[in-house]
């Protein structure tokens, strides 16, 4: 990654996000980037100005009305200087602002006056991110083509655990440079990824299931349509934040995946198996709650679920490209191993979730992918950083 000289204007607004916005003005000029800081009054009061004016090597202009000569100069000086205008965090107010044309301070006016494209790293309550307000605000600028990462889920500021996170710094830097260097290496390609838990029903009120989040799914999906292709994404139980722009299949069960796989996968160039189906379901699944046996045993008998991996493999045509996953607590390589020998995959992205930043839930990922040609270790580093690396190699497998 490579942004020496490129002119990026990055707007601050007021969130306690703001202060990994220190961490992604630090990390963009070591890329060689220009950062110029614009903040508002209320960013502020979480960083001072000073901080940003020391990472980024400039003057941080700041939401004031003092000098209103020098602010009406500066605003379209800043404007046709960027090259990409960022805000990160951006709050529902400014996406409101920006949605509505409202200029009526320093970020406001200058994102409005600029050309370049836009991206917005959202931070915010969970009620406010999901709020129809905010939501119709947010379909009205990616119409308008501005772009979007994130927000993650997780703990918030407010002690709420939701949408709502303003994505890691970088992720943020992965998408500037996915924007500034646009790859189209996957344009007229049909993608199909499969992502999170499958649900296994015992009664009306519970089921069975797994800690899938969906994160690395997801990573992949917008990866791919980043890169320029149709992407389709089978979706099970997830508690990430579902990507934009791209053809959701809802499934609940693995039955359910096995069925739409059936459907979906012989219609694509590249299937990614990327859900945590369950292996087993209840052999019984009661109508009714089920309510305790005043002291007595409760015995649940259960049954394996389709394999719905080597079903597909099974039926793979000619020039398509299978890849699966092991998520494993030992014996990683060898039952990754066997897995792609048995269920005609092409590629297995191999992880020991019991290693720290590689487990369920988290951003990053650490995994091994294994072809029948060898192997690619892959160290700690983001799941988008890694579905990147997975796709290079799904390009490498296509060529003859």
């Amino acid at each position: 990654m490579d942004l020496t000289g490129r002119e990026i204007v990055l707007g601050v607004t007021g969130g306690i996000a703001a202060y990994k916005s220190a961490d992604l003005v630090s990390r963009l000029r070591h890329l060689g980037a220009k950062v110029s800081v614009i903040m508002t009054k209320n960013a502020t009061e979480f960083v001072a100005p000073l901080t940003f004016q020391t990472l980024s090597a400039n003057q941080v202009t700041v939401d004031t009305f003092q000098a209103p000569e020098y602010w009406n100069v500066e605003h379209v000086a800043l404007a046709k200087r960027a090259e990409i205008f960022v805000i990160a965090p951006a709050t529902a107010n400014i996406l409101a602002k920006m949605a509505y044309g409202i200029a009526d301070d320093m970020l406001s006016t200058t994102v409005l006056a600029t050309k370049a494209p836009v991206l917005v790293a959202p931070a915010m309550n969970t009620g406010m991110w999901t709020a129809e307000a905010t939501r119709e605000n947010v379909a009205l600028l990616r119409r308008r083509g501005v772009h979007f990462v994130g927000p993650g889920n997780g703990i918030l500021a407010c002690g709420d655990t939701g949408d709502g996170r303003m994505s890691e710094p970088v992720d943020i830097v992965a998408a500037i440079d996915s924007i500034l260097h646009p790859r189209k290496d996957l344009e007229g390609k049909k993608v199909l990824v499969t992502a999170g838990a499958t649900r296994e029903r015992l009664d009306p009120v519970r089921f069975l299931t797994n800690d899938s989040s969906g994160k690395m799914g997801f990573a992949l999906v917008e990866a791919a349509r980043d890169r320029g292709a149709e992407v389709t994404l089978v979706k099970g139980s997830t508690t990430a934040a579902v990507p934009e722009a791209v053809r959701v299949v809802p499934i609940e069960s693995t039955e359910d995946l096995l069925r739409v796989m059936e459907v979906e996968a012989p219609n694509q160039d590249i299937v990614i198996q990327a859900a945590a189906p369950a292996d087993y379901r209840p052999e019984e699944v009661s109508t009714r709650k089920i309510k305790k046996q005043k002291g007595e045993e409760f015995l649940l008998r259960l049954v394996e679920t389709p394999d719905v991996a080597k079903a597909i493999g099974a039926k793979k045509r000619e020039g398509q490209i299978f890849v699966g996953f092991a998520a494993e607590t030992d014996h990683l390589i060898e039952h990754a191993e066997a897995k792609l020998a048995k269920k005609g995959l092409d590629m297995i992205v191999a992880n020991d979730v019991t290693q720290p930043g590689a487990g369920f839930g988290v951003d990053t990922n650490i995994a091994t992918l294994i072809t029948r040609e060898g192997k690619i270790e892959c160290p700690l580093q983001t799941k988008r950083e890694l579905a990147e690396e997975i796709l290079d190699q799904v390009l490498k497998i296509q060529k003859p």
